[in-house]
């Protein structure tokens, strides 16, 4: 019971995401002593789902292996490559397999619906004993998510909020190749967009607040769908959404939120019919703080809405033209 505890506790002790799988793993390995256990997520969408190894271990690996989070969708299994594992998160219960190795799947969900399975392989079976205790391991790690949604995600989107923009920007921006205007291409970088919806505050005044929220609510389930899986995507508060993209090159940065901007004007919105948003966007900068790194993608936006609204701009390709000041990393307001 009290190694129970233990890990428990473990599993709880840490608010980042990113380790909360491995520590999932690491608690069931040592609770059970499989011979693998693993976490795979289920990502993408309705049409094309995929499995992603969020963690495993084998025998007394030291350390949990796991896909890269910015591998490419079409490289990653997909779902019905497993059975059991497919059947498992459908249909949120618990399955077995029998055989040489045993394999036991169980659901793992949120508040949001189904997310993953656990996949615990062994000798033998597990008995009732030890599948109630990974049952209830699952329900805390359930509830344990919920709290950290409760507390990082925005309520109407379910993106996530902007008190946790600044902790993923740090990790974003610490050791990134620096990208300058004028440069096409400096190896893999980060990029930061703001997403501003235009003439919002004519939609509230004549459709009302609830139709605004329901444009809100579809603006973000756009971003969801238009970015990928692994891409961060934040409501700021009102009609303001951020993005921090990961691609090779500006012009790939571009592209994608050009694919935004045609994919809101593109959208019959309920009632409200179309509307348009305007985006800046900006490298992230090695030893950039949020608030520099904001401010340069929103003066870009500031020159978008102010040249007609309904389009993309890079604060590089401002400055470049000689149209906006550089700013350096220390150099931008405070705004958080």
């Amino acid at each position: 019971m009290s190694d129970l505890i233990e890990r428990l506790a473990d599993l709880t002790g840490f608010r980042d995401r990113d380790v909360l799988d491995v520590t999932l793993v690491g608690a069931l390995r040592d609770l059970l002593q499989p011979s693998a256990v693993s976490v795979y997520r289920c990502i993408g969408h309705d049409d094309d789902l995929r499995w992603i190894t969020r963690a495993r271990l084998v025998g007394q690996d030291i350390a949990a292996s796991a896909d890269s989070l910015w591998a490419p969708l079409e490289e990653l299994p997909p779902l019905d490559i497993d059975a059991p594992r497919e059947r498992c998160l459908r249909e949120q219960t618990v399955v077995v397999e029998t055989g040489t190795v045993s394999r036991t799947h169980f659901p793992l969900g949120s508040e949001r619906g189904p997310i993953g399975v656990i996949e615990i392989e062994r000798a033998r079976p597990l008995d009732e004993a030890e599948m109630r205790v990974v049952a209830g391991v699952a329900r805390i790690y359930r509830n344990f998510l919920g709290l950290l949604d409760y507390s990082e995600r925005d309520t109407l989107t379910g993106l996530l909020n902007r008190k946790t923009f600044d902790d993923s920007f740090m990790k974003t921006a610490a050791g990134r190749p620096e990208v300058r205007a004028g440069q096409s291409d400096a190896g893999t970088a980060y990029w930061l967009g703001v997403v501003d919806i235009d003439h919002f505050k004519q939609v509230n005044d004549r459709f009302g607040h609830l139709i605004g929220d329901e444009v809100l609510l579809l603006v973000g389930r756009l971003l969801n769908t238009t970015f990928r899986v692994h891409d961060r995507l934040y409501r700021f508060g009102g009609e303001e959404f951020v993005v921090l993209l990961r691609c090779q090159s500006e012009a790939e940065a571009q592209i994608a939120f050009e694919r935004l901007r045609s994919n809101v004007e593109a959208y019959a919105f309920p009632q409200v019919g179309h509307i348009t948003v305007s985006v800046g966007f900006t490298p992230v900068r090695p030893g950039d703080s949020p608030a520099a790194a904001f401010a340069r993608a929103d003066r870009a936006v500031y020159q978008a809405k102010a040249v007609g609204r309904n389009r993309v701009v890079s604060h590089g390709a401002l400055v470049a033209a000689g149209l906006v000041e550089d700013l350096a990393p220390e150099g931008g307001i405070e705004l958080f």
